[in-house]
């Protein structure tokens, strides 16, 4: 067993390596037992911490290696990543651009800066990093990917589709990565959609986009469909009593659980994002929050809840026959099922340009008859805003008959 710091900071960066993450952990926190201000036990601690989704001990890690070498590039990148996973989105572009002006062809900071950029809304000023990154990794497939995705929101739908399907044909492309890949591929109209959005997408999506989720909703894009659920109950005679056991479908960061509280004896949370799940805990609304994917959990609850709401949660979902067969068995006989979709017509459901489906209401309001769920009230909707023009849906209030 090593015991100077030099030789516990090696053995754990094999540990890391290696991917024993609690190995590399010990060795490292050794090391700070011996110097507490080690900036490379601090930075790697860092890394560690983001693998984990722990973005607090990312920061605080992050920040003491800094304040101990300021100008190592390797410390400024880990620094502007973890920045970039709390949603501090100006400090972490500028912190990458840091670490880039040191090692300008590191072609991982070069990806993050791009996301980080394209996160904040620009994603024309993505493309340049993006495109380095690519050019210095040209077999690799996540900037490829991360391109494909800037291109798509910079209106260069062409040029999105080359990135998707060169990241697709990197030799070394995870099958995860891949299915996303295909995804894009079929948003864009290159290819026949799925009939649901990777599940692997949307935990990435929005563990992402968790701690600037709210922010984000509420304030640029004017969300509102929590409320307009909430309010659609109301109308239909539904007092917000405290008296249901309810379900919140895909609830992340607890948005949607604020609005649906009043009506609930016990609340429950469901969505596929621990990082989503970490922000709802936070609230205290929750009874219960589970990590899983709607279509596998509720098929184990048969007739157990009284409300059933999801709010933005089907529009990742093409065909909905099997989601809603399965909050029909999972409501308790004389159950109510409130949600929204997105609206589109001409076909049952068609996947867009944005990565969500859009459905046509008379299809829905069809399947869920074929479920065995009565309708209560049905009402067109403007769900949020994006790219400055409205999203139109539609709401649903229905229920299992007793």
């Amino acid at each position: 067993m090593p015991h100077d710091p030099a030789s516990l900071l090696q053995a754990g960066a094999a540990r890391h390596a290696a991917g024993d993450l609690s190995g590399a952990e010990q060795f490292y926190r050794q090391v700070l037992r011996r110097q507490p201000q080690d900036p490379n036990a601090h930075n790697l601690l860092g890394v560690l911490a983001r693998q984990r989704g722990d973005v607090a001990g990312a920061l605080r890690h992050t920040e003491r290696a800094l304040a101990a070498q300021p100008e190592v590039p390797a410390f400024l990148a880990n620094r502007g990543a973890a920045l970039a996973e709390a949603g501090r989105l100006p400090e972490a572009v500028a912190t990458l651009r840091a670490a880039l002006a040191r090692r300008p062809e590191d072609a991982v900071t070069l990806r993050n800066l791009g996301q980080a950029l394209c996160a904040m809304g620009d994603p024309h000023a993505a493309l340049p990093p993006l495109e380095a990154a690519a050019r210095l990794q040209p077999d690799a497939p996540e900037p490829l990917l991360a391109l494909a995705h800037a291109r798509r929101e910079a209106g260069d739908a062409e040029g999105a589709a080359t990135a998707a399907e060169a990241a697709l044909a990197a030799p070394a492309a995870p099958p995860a990565l891949a299915e996303q890949a295909r995804f894009l591929l079929a948003a864009l109209g290159r290819a026949a959609p799925p009939p649901r959005a990777p599940a692997a997408y949307v935990r990435d999506l929005f563990d992402q986009f968790a701690p600037r989720f709210e922010a984000e909703l509420t304030g640029r894009l004017a969300y509102r469909t929590p409320a307009l659920l909430a309010a659609l109950l109301e109308e239909q005679g539904v007092a917000p009593r405290r008296a249901l056991r309810v379900l919140d479908l895909g609830c992340g960061t607890g948005l949607s659980g604020a609005a649906l509280a009043p009506f609930a004896r016990r609340l429950e949370g469901l969505d596929l994002s621990p990082r989503m799940l970490a922000e709802a805990r936070r609230r205290g609304l929750y009874d219960a929050l589970h990590e899983a994917d709607l279509l596998d959990w509720l098929p184990g609850r048969p007739a157990t809840f009284g409300l059933i709401a999801a709010a933005d949660v089907l529009n990742y979902l093409g065909d909905l026959a099997p989601a809603l067969a399965a909050i029909a068995a999972a409501l308790a006989p004389g159950g109510l099922a409130a949600f929204s979709v997105e609206a589109g017509e001409g076909a049952p459901f068609a996947l867009a340009e944005a990565m969500r489906y859009r459905h046509d209401p008379a299809h829905v309001a069809m399947l869920a008859a074929a479920a065995g769920l009565a309708p209560v009230a049905q009402r067109a909707a403007v769900l949020r805003q994006e790219r400055g023009a409205p999203v139109g849906g539609a709401l649903f209030l229905l229920s299992r008959p007793r």
